[in-house]
């Protein structure tokens, strides 16, 4: 089953912390300094805050696969909207190993498809999406 993905950049990480685990009545799954991730089952989301870096609000949307079969249907689906996309394959982002695609909607809303298949002790690297922001 796929799980929506929402990524917020935030100006005051502790304040979205505190803010988040009471709305959502649970502390985060994943806990760091810098990131912040609740894997919820209600409503089966994976939500995520980081650090605003200058820019608050939403830094992405997406679709976490459950398997990678279910990965590559997103993917197809991800060909068939015929937008613009970076493959960025295999990589570790956000505490975790995972494989991604990405691409972009009509109203330039940064959209990510990817399967996780484990968790990291560091945060990795943020690919360079540049080219699908409006």
């Amino acid at each position: 089953m796929k799980r929506f993905h929402l990524n917020l950049r935030v100006e005051d990480l502790a304040a979205s912390e505190k803010f988040y685990t009471a709305f959502f009545g649970q502390a985060p799954t994943v806990d760091r300094s810098d990131y912040k991730k609740w894997m919820l089952d209600d409503p089966f989301i994976n939500f995520s805050i980081e650090p605003s870096m200058g820019k608050t609000g939403i830094a992405h949307v997406g679709i976490q696969a459950s398997s990678e079969n279910e990965l590559a249907a997103v993917y197809d689906r991800i060909a068939d909207a015929d937008a613009p996309t970076f493959k960025e394959g295999e990589t570790q982002c956000c505490y975790a190993h995972s494989f991604k695609n990405w691409t972009r909607d009509p109203d330039g809303i940064v959209w990510e498809a990817f399967f996780t298949d484990g968790q990291r002790r560091d945060y990795g690297e943020m690919p360079d999406v540049a080219g699908l922001e409006a």
